[in-house]
């Protein structure tokens, strides 16, 4: 119905797939659109709006813009205390207004089963916009957050999660991902993606197909939540792992060496994941020094390199024999 050619102002949203909508308005500014909401990941109502506000915002970040107002988008069951609800939406408000942004209303509807997020408007210049697509072969590959948080929530609804790893796990969850990516445009990075349902394998998969480019990751390099491999090990993974799984599972190329655990880790899907940012490899050194001024534990975990797109994960950067 919409053509793209027909929509030249429009950069992003009716070609190749990338994490939000991007209308160009000046020749100095352009505006990014998205939107996001789901069900309760934790019990916590404030941290549950945190995260999901996090979330939400987190595509803007991931076409290296900056979030400019918010709008709320609400499911709330009728028979729950609406004290509950007054915290989410506080939450919610609290990491709009650490953005630097504004909430500025929203909408509200009765449903059986809480929801929340937002629907997010923010600025990019044209010439400063990330794509999926910019990976370039011999770029470094570094990611933002560590990973687990599929299997950690899961474990939370089936009563299995330790208080101490939940709490790590929402502190995370709820870090903004604005820092990394103003990292990443002082490094001009090539390309920029956030981990998130697809998980760390489904994302990087798409950033290599629209760059046409093999991703190769190396197993030790990931840095994961407090618990991950230990609730992995139990078998608390969510239903998208195996979704995940039998999806992109065709594209993957494993060394003998990464463990069984590790492959099923890289398919959980996540929520509020970090950004996946490819770089210069001359620019690695600074990438990583601008993420650790900004209180960032980063982790160099890849290269990219030429050929059919592909993911392929070896133990460490060298492949075995």
């Amino acid at each position: 119905m919409f053509a793209a050619a027909d929509h030249p102002d429009l950069l992003v949203g009716l070609a190749e797939p990338d994490d939000a909508a991007v209308f160009q308005i000046s020749g100095e500014q352009a505006i990014i659109s998205t939107t996001d909401f789901f069900t309760p990941v934790v019990d916590h109502p404030y941290w549950f709006g945190a995260i999901a506000a996090a979330n939400a915002m987190s595509d803007v970040y991931a076409m290296g813009g900056e979030v400019l107002m918010a709008l709320n988008l609400v499911a709330f069951p009728a028979s729950l205390d609406m004290r509950i609800l007054t915290e989410i939406l506080r939450g919610g408000a609290e990491k709009v207004r650490e953005a630097g942004a504004v909430l500025a209303g929203g909408h509200t509807v009765t449903d059986d089963e809480p929801k929340y997020g937002l629907a997010v408007t923010g600025v990019v210049h044209p010439d400063r916009l990330m794509r999926k697509g910019g990976a370039q072969p011999g770029d470094a590959l570094v990611l933002t957050k560590p990973l687990g948080s599929g299997v950690i929530t899961t474990a939370l609804k089936s009563g299995r999660a330790a208080a101490e790893h939940v709490e790590a796990a929402m502190q995370i969850m709820a870090t903004l991902n604005r820092a990394a990516a103003q990292a990443a445009q002082t490094v001009e990075a090539h390309g920029l993606t956030d981990i998130t349902g697809y998980g760390l394998i489904g994302h990087s998969y798409e950033m290599a197909r629209l760059s046409g480019t093999i991703f190769h990751f190396f197993a030790d390099a990931f840095r994961w939540m407090p618990g991950a491999h230990h609730y992995a090990e139990i078998g608390t993974f969510p239903g998208g792992q195996g979704r995940n799984e039998a999806y992109y599972r065709r594209w993957v190329q494993f060394d003998d060496t990464v463990d069984e655990l590790t492959r099923d880790l890289l398919f959980d899907p996540q929520t509020s994941g970090g950004l996946l940012i490819a770089a210069a490899p001359d620019r690695l050194g600074d990438l990583l020094a601008e993420l650790s001024r900004r209180e960032i534990e980063a982790a160099h975990v890849g290269t990219v390199q030429p050929g059919e797109p592909g993911i392929v994960v070896t133990k460490t950067d060298a492949p075995s024999a």
